[in-house]
């Protein structure tokens, strides 16, 4: 296989750091591999600002490929990642090879990714910012949230999620993107449902990509958090996607 280029992309609440294991495995098999970290979270915690958008996150990656001047790249967002990989193929299209959404959220224009949410949660997340840091961020997460256990991952890997997780910046569920063009903008496009747990706030997601003419869909057995409960598999699935 010729050398490709990931940009893998983390979710809500996490960092480039989850990605170590994954990275690990693409980068053994000859592949560049980066792993940006969001603004305001992860080593960027101290950034955290209430003027941190989606747009905001969406610059954060556009950034990377502008600054390493890639090309042919193959984008990866978890979670709520979705959101700048599909801000990133609204502006930047020629610069990527494929798009892999893994369990992901995948926005439409002019909607905020909070009002998506059932009406309990939303105001449950809401008031627990509000509480938290007045609105700022939303408070850290357990690591269960995410499908991950003591039982299956082991308390070491558990712990090591935990210290990790930060606030995720409020804004960034309430403010929307705007889209000229359909989700992915005619870049070929992977949808990986993690199913063991499933996730449901992403199952609106999951259903969209499943009714996208040309689109990809698989399926892996394990939590959310695939990249850490399963980051050889995961890495595996990455380098079966197609190319075309």
């Amino acid at each position: 296989m010729a050398q490709r280029t990931y940009l893998l992309v983390h979710g809500g609440s996490h960092g480039g750091w989850c990605w170590r294991d994954v990275a690990s495995h693409l980068r053994a098999a000859g592949h560049v591999v980066l792993t940006p970290t969001q603004t305001g979270l992860g080593e960027r915690r101290h950034l955290m600002s209430a003027g941190i958008t989606l747009e905001t996150f969406v610059d954060d990656i556009a950034n990377v490929i502008e600054a390493e001047e890639l090309e042919d790249v193959y984008l990866v967002g978890h979670s709520f990642g979705g959101c700048a990989v599909v801000g990133v193929a609204e502006r930047m299209p020629q610069r990527l090879r494929h798009l892999v959404f893994l369990d992901s959220l995948i926005p439409m224009s002019g909607q905020s990714i909070m009002s998506g949410f059932p009406a309990d949660v939303r105001e449950a997340r809401l008031e627990a910012a509000r509480k938290f840091s007045g609105g700022l961020c939303s408070p850290i997460p357990p690591a269960t949230n995410f499908g991950l256990s003591r039982e299956r991952e082991g308390d070491a890997t558990l712990d090591w999620v935990q210290r990790r997780l930060t606030p995720q910046p409020l804004n960034t569920y309430l403010t929307a993107l705007t889209l000229a063009h359909p989700v992915g903008n005619g870049v070929p496009a992977t949808y990986i449902r993690c199913t063991d747990p499933m996730y449901p706030i992403v199952t609106p997601s999951a259903d969209f990509a499943r009714s996208q003419a040309g689109w990809d869909y698989r399926e892996i057995e394990t939590c959310h958090d695939a990249m850490i409960s399963a980051p050889r598999e995961l890495a595996d699935m990455f380098l079966a996607v197609s190319a075309a």
